[in-house]
């Protein structure tokens, strides 16, 4: 990797990008120096939001859930490539520097959620956790707002699935293994590669291959039902690793394993490709021509049915490697179906008495 002297460690992103949702914004590249301490810095910054809803309807036919929630926007884990970054621009921030150094915090999630559940017309659906940004970054570590969540889940006995990059969810083992008794939770953990320098530039902020796959493990062996989620998969980063991811994560237990072949839309295509040509310069314009084949010819694609998976030859093979290695370490492993029927508002037995 090529030294570059304001490189940001610890960080996915190397620049913000402009937001193309406001009218003015800094500017932090004046030739004058005028401007140089608005320059970002490492430091991260907490925003509180106070919503008046917590669970958003999936409408994308690519996702399986029919519910969301995310109790927080932005995300520590600084993930150079993640889909979720643009989303930060709605808020007034960039999906560069800014979505993993300014995260909005929504202290009142548990509470909302208990309404919303606990509302008459509401009827049991699964409810995946982290369809926007990771609810097990870091700051979860101190706020808890995930773990009051999935309180309110067990107090309603709701299905719910989450997934994540950080070990920290093994410390809500107490409430997963209640729920696991009635078939009520899946927890996905999200395996990229094996590769720690390649992680460590990636997604800086997040466990090692070694801790997810023992957290995996540690789920399985709880009798929680875990899979993993390979991706997103690069295409001459680590792509040439599927087998051996497939085979890591069956070793680790795992019931089920998918995979997500990377999209760059929006501000996320400029931000790799800055990324990557600080960190991989020798590799980055064939990895970022190999990306835009398997896209019809650009790093953006929002088309459903293909955007997860790509088109083409390289995606293809990427396709055809990953099913012949779940062939062969996956085979006859399946997640248990959600429970739907367990399902029940606190106080309802006491008013089945009258």
């Amino acid at each position: 990797m090529e030294e570059f002297p304001d490189y940001l460690k610890g960080r996915g992103a190397q620049i913000n990008t402009p937001n193309p949702y406001l009218k003015q914004e800094y500017e932090t590249q004046a030739e004058d120096g005028l401007d140089e301490a608005l320059v970002p810095n490492a430091k991260t910054q907490i925003f509180y939001e106070h919503p008046k809803k917590i669970l958003n309807k999936v409408t994308s036919p690519d996702v399986p859930a029919d519910y969301s929630i995310n109790p927080y926007q932005g995300c520590e884990h600084g993930c150079v490539y993640c889909y979720a970054r643009n989303a930060h621009q709605y808020w007034g921030f960039s999906a560069g520097l800014d979505f993993e150094q300014k995260i909005i915090v929504k202290e009142n999630a548990a509470e909302l959620l208990r309404k919303e559940l606990n509302h008459k017309k509401w009827k049991p659906s699964p409810v995946m956790f982290s369809g926007n940004t990771d609810c097990y970054q870091p700051i979860e570590r101190k706020l808890k707002i995930t773990r009051a969540c999935m309180e309110v889940f067990r107090e309603f006995h709701h299905p719910v699935g989450l997934i994540s990059k950080n070990s920290l969810v093994l410390r809500d083992l107490d409430i997963l293994k209640d729920m696991a008794k009635e078939n009520l939770v899946h927890v996905f953990i999200t395996v990229t590669t094996l590769d720690e320098s390649l992680r460590r530039a990636m997604e800086p902020r997040t466990a090692s291959a070694k801790r997810r796959l023992e957290t995996i493990r540690a789920l399985n062996e709880n009798g929680i039902p875990a899979g993993a989620m390979l991706g997103p998969i690069i295409p001459g980063l680590n792509s040439h690793e599927v087998p051996e991811l497939v085979k890591a994560v069956a070793d680790a237990g795992a019931q089920a394993v998918g995979y997500t072949f990377v999209r760059l839309n929006g501000s996320i295509g400029l931000i790799f490709e800055d990324w990557i040509r600080k960190n991989y310069p020798d590799r980055a314009d064939k990895v970022l021509h190999q990306i835009s084949e398997a896209h019809g010819g650009q790093l953006n694609d929002s088309r459903f049915g293909k955007r997860m998976s790509g088109e083409g030859p390289i995606a293809k093979g990427i396709s055809d490697l990953f099913k012949l290695a779940k062939k062969r370490y996956m085979e006859g492993r399946e997640l248990p179906k959600y429970n739907l029927d367990a399902y029940r508002r606190p106080g309802d037995g006491q008013l089945r008495l009258f």
